[in-house]
């Protein structure tokens, strides 16, 4: 009898795997996006959303367990990381602790399989832990096999233009009347000048969307799923949060994984740091690069239950171009081409890391100890930790996809909504660059006296009216206005000098004459007067420039007419170079006059 029980024990204990596959005709670069997307996959097969006790281990590492219930089945386990290489391969495992199972996965492949087609392979391991676990694992993998695969046909033709949405989803439970409040609520948004016509289809989104592109709405990437272009959608978000379709948040990002930390709902609140228990570290806030706006549907109209459907899966880190999870001792090789740019090899646990600067085609291997990343070279992984720890390859340039701070701020429909939105005081944030521009009219006192005092107040209040809109048609935002006089910032040069040239042009037909300056920099926001403002040389520089101004022309920076984004502006342009003394400057300053 004891023979027969270590025999079936034995049996129930070896690793089992179904597998299923597909051959579609679009090249695997358009199908690893959707199919990736491990957290969209979960939420259409209908698994609710959780969350992982993460807890720091004495090596570094994190520990992440996690509880639930399955088909009557109490289980325990623990999180094992991602494993993946961009465009190929992923794996994940959970190991439990309490349940039918030791260990239960999914393993997806992908590669080029004819002339532009692609080979996918899904599979599910698992390894029984007792007789029901292999009876109820064959089963569940059965089901679940069958529910990926329905997803998976349904995700190929989303990525082939042949479905609007990526599943067939049965609508989402709603609050009682949230329908004709979202609609109320869009009427509300298109009434407001900043609501582009898109309250309908941002309510539409709202009602029907996955909760997985709502829980947060990020504003860059619904710009690219409505076609619209992304100020319209920036815009259409502030406006529904004032109208209460949306709610935001100021998200306070990990320096390593790029999640969402910290947050406040207001800049008044954003802490100056913070903590990741994931990444098991500290980082610093950097107003212009980890502090993002995000927005999420108001709870009246659609709660967003907490927690998330796939917490660590390649599409939770698209930054992440390799992760390898290697046990001590371990060498792998990992024949990965990747393009030319900027990589850092690192470990999930805090640790040294080392930046490559790589030429294309395949990288290269990593030796690994218990500090990090000690070198990097050769054609394998190698782990020295003495410790099971996961490795990576991640592109060093930030998110694009982040609506940052900065940008925020040089809104127009940011200043006009959110006035009230500043820094609590004494606190400050710094930007590495922001555009301004100075104008001031010429001749403004002589304007009084030649017309009379109550048409030059309307010529002044049109022009000021005039002025603001070509800012906001530039993505700029005017930041206050000082006599006759506009200081306006935008986030990229180009749009400054666009905005510098458009005025010159509209303001011919108003009989005025207009003195512009313009100059990019670093700077510091701060509050002043109760709204958000720039502070520091770069300020005192764009203002002194517009006070080189003529009437009637543009002067620039060095700074700004040097800009590559500038230079095609400028082409073909009359202009002429300049240097004069400029009082709190030691050197001569030179500039670039333009005389459209």
């Amino acid at each position: 009898m004891k023979a027969l029980i270590r025999a079936a024990r034995c049996y129930c204990t070896k690793v089992m795997r179904r597998t299923w596959s597909w051959t579609f005709d679009l090249p695997p670069d358009q199908l690893w996006p959707v199919l990736a997307d491990t957290s969209r996959f979960n939420e259409a097969m209908g698994l609710p959303p959780y969350a992982l006790e993460e807890t720091p281990q004495p090596n570094g590492t994190v520990l992440r367990r996690g509880k639930g219930k399955a088909a009557g089945f109490t289980l325990e386990w623990e999180e094992k990381p991602y494993e993946w290489i961009h465009g190929r391969h992923f794996r994940q495992a959970r190991v439990f602790t309490k349940g039918p199972f030791r260990r239960f996965g999914p393993v997806f492949d992908l590669e080029p399989d004819g002339a532009g087609g692609s080979r996918v392979s899904y599979a599910l391991e698992w390894e029984p832990l007792t007789l029901m676990g292999r009876l109820f694992g064959k089963r569940l993998a059965e089901q679940a096999g069958a529910a990926v695969g329905k997803r998976i046909l349904e995700a190929v033709a989303f990525a082939k233009g042949e479905r609007p949405t990526f599943f067939e989803l049965p609508a989402p439970e709603l609050p009682e009347g949230a329908r004709e409040r979202a609609g109320a609520l869009a009427g509300e948004v298109d009434r407001s000048p900043y609501g582009n016509g898109l309250g309908a289809r941002l309510a539409d989104l709202v009602l029907t969307g996955m909760a997985s592109d709502l829980a947060p709405l990020k504003p860059k990437k619904l710009a690219r799923d409505l076609g619209v272009p992304q100020r319209a959608a920036v815009e259409a978000c502030l406006a529904s949060v004032r109208a209460g379709l949306l709610t935001m948040k100021w998200d306070l990002l990990c320096t390593n994984c790029r999640g969402a930390k910290a947050s406040a709902a207001s800049l008044a609140e954003l802490p100056r740091g913070a903590h990741c228990p994931s990444c098991n570290i500290d980082y610093d806030r950097d107003f212009e690069k980890n502090v993002e706006l995000s927005f999420a549907p108001a709870p009246q109209v659609r709660p967003i239950l907490a927690g998330g459907f796939c917490l660590s899966g390649p599409m939770a880190t698209p930054h992440v171009a390799v992760q390898l999870l290697l046990q001590a001792g371990e060498r792998r090789s990992v024949d990965v081409d990747l393009p030319a740019g900027s990589y850092r090899v690192r470990t999930l646990h805090p640790g040294a890391f080392v930046d490559v600067e790589h030429k294309g085609g395949v990288f290269p291997g990593a030796r690994i100890t218990a500090s990090g990343v000690e070198s990097v070279g050769g054609q394998e992984f190698v782990n020295d930790a003495g410790f099971e720890l996961a490795a990576l390859i991640e592109d060093r340039t930030w998110t694009r996809e982040a609506l940052t701070a900065p940008e925020v701020i040089s809104l127009q429909v940011f200043r006009d909504l959110f006035a009230a939105a500043t820094l609590r005081p004494g606190d400050e944030a710094g930007v590495s660059q922001v555009a301004l521009l100075f104008s001031d009219l010429q001749g403004s006192t002589a304007l009084y006296e030649r017309v009379g005092d109550a048409q030059a107040y309307n010529m002044v209040r049109d022009h000021f009216a005039l002025l603001a809109g070509i800012v906001r048609d530039h993505d700029g935002a005017v930041v206050k206005t000082i006599g006759d006089a506009v200081m306006a910032s935008f986030a990229d040069p180009a749009h400054a000098v666009r905005a510098a040239l458009a005025m010159q042009t509209r303001i011919a037909d108003h009989d005025l004459v207009l003195k512009l300056g313009v100059h990019a920099g670093p700077s510091v926001v701060v509050t002043l007067n109760d709204r958000l403002d720039y502070f520091g040389s770069t300020v005192n520089m764009a203002a002194r420039l517009q006070g080189q101004s003529a009437g009637g022309d543009i002067v620039l920076s060095r700074a700004v007419a040097d800009d590559p984004a500038v230079q095609s502006v400028l082409a073909g342009l009359p202009r002429r170079d300049e240097s004069v003394e400029l009082k709190g400057f030691d050197r001569p300053v030179s500039f670039v006059r333009l005389r459209p």
